[in-house]
């Protein structure tokens, strides 16, 4: 197996038409080059601190796309007297591991020296893969630097995981944005410095806002901007304007994944922005999902979780609205049908909430899991049969509606757990409205078991 080489098959001197992308070009060549990540980098960090002592570990870069996973895990390994295989995922298997293991194991034999294993897109070995590779990062075969742009958590085996550390890293923020930008625009040898260019203000706000902190995007757009742009008349400079940023950038997907932690992270912020009574909010989180692909109807369904989780009875009418925004979606489908979704959404973020049922049930989940074989109390079971009558099933049971009130004072709960109370109502809303009526209920059903109590 033959060590892949960070720059290899890109020449400086090929033209500009010809050459890898900007952003391949102007990688770090070095740490001194590299910008952001402090957090982990900075003086007293753990890089630092590892880079300094040259005890390292197996790693895990986790970070969303162009934040610098793939160059700081050559950078890294370069600094280390090791030797460096680089795979990615999306190409290598069981074989080409099994490969990298014998090689390093050569390697070791061979000079004492020990072996990088750099994993791009880890995330994509499945499991027979990363159980291959498990037993050689453990006994220190291999030193592992993967580099993934999805929860480890969700796609790296446990075993595997408890074996290297995992290190976030943050998208770029506009001062290194800038500082990239400016490194591009200056270098005549690997960057944009043969076509001397400026950005207006209003093209390098655009520039850093719409790409999320993604150096890669920054800089091919810039590329891209810079060459379409013609010099000014008599002059060489090019001025790069608005317009040219946004043609160069076009239309950017919205960072979204249905089977990873986006998904539980978009729908969590639609959530909680619900709880929180914030429609502006809602809206936002409502769109951001549709626009990433999310099924609609997972989304409604969810919805009519939230109108009873979060609602309640507080309105009775929000689980109506969510359920007719199931039934609207399903009728006229998408662009129509997303509207009763925004309505909905609306509906539940405005009106009062409560978690008293929510609340009631989890206690009543709890008092059913601890008196499971409490008997059903005579006078409420049924009574089919005669010899069921004879035993006095039913016996004494009084039909609330014969009752001029409607409403009997009466217990109809197990023995022991007589008087108890789940569900207790807001002041909010409908379930405002009938507390009062509930409690003084309540209150006369405790007299009537304290007297039948006393007179028994």
């Amino acid at each position: 197996m033959r060590q892949t080489k960070l720059f290899e098959g890109k020449t400086t001197g090929d033209a500009p038409g010809i050459r890898a992308p900007l952003a391949e070009r102007m990688r770090p060549r070095s740490l001194d080059e590299f910008v952001g990540q402090t957090h982990l980098l900075g003086p007293g960090r753990i890089l630092d601190r590892l880079l300094k002592t040259g005890r390292f570990q197996s790693f895990i870069f986790w970070g969303p796309p162009g934040c610098g996973k793939t160059t700081l895990a050559h950078l890294l390994a370069g600094r280390t007297d090791a030797h460096l295989i680089a795979l990615s995922a999306v190409m290598a298997g069981t074989r080409e591991i099994r490969s990298a293991v014998e090689e390093a194991r050569s390697v070791w034999a061979r000079e004492k020296r020990r072996t990088w294993l750099f994993m791009d897109e880890i995330h994509r070995l499945n499991k027979a893969q990363q159980d291959t590779l498990l037993p050689h990062v453990e006994n220190g075969t291999l030193l592992l630097l993967g580099a993934t742009t999805e929860n480890p958590s969700f796609e790296v085996i446990r075993p595997l995981l408890s074996r290297a550390k995992v290190l976030v890293l943050e998208p770029l923020e506009e001062e290194g944005l800038r500082t990239l930008v400016r490194r591009a625009l200056e270098d005549p040898e690997r960057g944009l410095g043969g076509f001397p260019a400026r950005l207006t203000d209003e093209a390098e706000a655009l520039l850093f806002s719409a790409t999320g902190g993604d150096a890669r995007v920054v800089l091919n757009a810039l590329e891209v901007a810079v060459l379409t742009t013609p010099p000014l008349a008599g002059e060489p400079t090019r001025v790069v304007d608005l317009e040219a940023i946004r043609e160069s950038l076009q239309s950017r997907a919205v960072h979204y994944d249905k089977g990873g932690e986006e998904h539980f992270n978009l729908i969590s912020a639609l959530h909680k922005s619900l709880r929180g009574s914030d429609p502006d909010a809602s809206l936002y989180w409502l769109a951001r999902m549709l626009q990433g692909g999310e099924d609609p109807l997972y989304i409604a369904r969810r919805l009519v979780r939230m109108a009873s989780e979060d609602v309640g009875l507080a309105d009775p009418f929000a689980l109506v609205q969510a359920i007719h925004a199931v039934r609207s979606y399903e009728l006229l489908g998408s662009p129509e049908g997303d509207l009763a979704l925004a309505q909905a959404v609306v509906y539940l973020s405005l009106a009062p909430k409560s978690n008293a049922v929510d609340v009631a049930f989890g206690r009543a989940r709890e008092a059913a899991a601890k008196t499971g074989a409490a008997p059903v109390p005579f006078h409420i079971r049924n009574a089919p049969t005669r010899l069921m009558k004879e035993l006095g099933y039913g016996s004494g049971y009084r039909f609330p509606h014969d009752d001029p009130e409607g409403w009997v004072p009466e217990s109809y709960l197990p023995d022991g757990l007589s008087g108890s109370v789940f569900y207790e109502p807001t002041v909010r809303g409908w379930e405002g409205k009938c507390r009062p009526f509930l409690d003084q209920r309540r209150e006369k059903a405790r007299k009537a078991a304290k007297e039948r109590s006393s007179e028994g």
